[in-house]
């Protein structure tokens, strides 16, 4: 696998100048850090009696870092990507998916998902006028062709979801949530990127503005209503952590408005975190 001593030299904070809280872990805790996802995801595709890994990849940072991770896991040769451009995604984010494919000499496959989009719609084209909606069939058809391929080969699907995507619900719930485990399930997002540069991901692929790509112009950081190195430091130190609303205002000199937005994406998505609840059990 290609290594990129220079990732490691630059920062992987947004904003070096502003970021409210640095999370980074230093180099020995990054090592043990590398290790333990690596072993984690080994673990458990031995565990399963699996051979191998599936995972999407999409060109961010995420899919990028589970990719680089996989390979030092299981082994190139143990690991398959699936590429699935729909109608918006953009050229640029589908030829990083291959070319991170290729850096690392995994199989790959490219499939076009608006067909299989499209039947949705067509099915019912009332919902697809509903943006989130149509939005959410494509994330859906993903989870199904992850699916299908590691079934067809005995495989494991890899999660791509970070901590902080986790705690704000920033995923489609039977779509990229759909997974057999979350390599990076722990990590905030300043960590994935700074896990990602240790594991030798390319700085621009490092530092990409993240975007799910749910409809043309998207990015991530709009949608959740402030940037990631902010959610992160409020996720750490007020939904994690122990701090109260005023007492994170001041400790990272953010507004009480971003404290309360993230408040609000925690508890609305924690039905997201949950197995679909069943009736309490009835004594007869």
């Amino acid at each position: 696998m290609p290594t990129y001593p220079e990732a490691m030299s630059e920062s992987v904070l947004l904003d070096q100048e502003s970021t409210p809280l640095d999370l980074r872990f230093s180099d020995a805790e990054l090592d043990r850090v590398h290790g333990h996802v690596t072993d984690f995801i080994a673990e458990q595709v031995d565990a399963a009696g699996a051979e191998g890994a599936v995972l999407g990849l999409s060109g961010g940072i995420d899919s990028t870092t589970v990719a680089y991770l996989a390979v030092d896991a299981l082994g190139a040769e143990n690991v398959r990507g699936l590429v699935m451009p729909g109608s918006v995604n953009t050229d640029e984010n589908m030829s990083d998916a291959e070319r991170v494919a290729e850096e690392l000499a995994i199989e790959y496959d490219v499939i076009e998902i608006e067909p299989i989009a499209e039947a949705f719609y067509d099915a019912l084209p009332a919902a697809a006028d509903e943006r989130m909606a149509e939005s959410n069939v494509r994330v859906r058809v993903r989870a199904v062709c992850n699916y299908f391929a590691a079934n067809a080969d005995g495989r494991l699907v890899l999660g791509t979801g970070n901590r902080s995507e986790a705690l704000t619900g920033y995923f489609t719930k039977y779509g990229d949530g759909a997974v057999d485990c979350n390599p990076l399930g722990n990590l905030y997002k300043q960590q994935v990127r700074q896990l990602a540069a240790h594991a030798g991901v390319p700085h621009d692929l490092v530092m990409k503005t993240p975007s799910a790509e749910m409809w043309a112009g998207q990015t991530d950081e709009a949608e959740l209503g402030l940037d990631y190195d902010t959610l992160d430091a409020v996720l750490a130190l007020h939904v994690d952590g122990p701090l109260s609303t005023a007492a994170t205002v001041r400790a990272l000199d953010v507004t009480e408005n971003q404290v309360v937005r993230v408040e609000e994406l925690y508890e609305s998505s924690k039905h997201k975190r949950a197995m679909p609840p069943a009736p309490a059990e009835l004594t007869l």
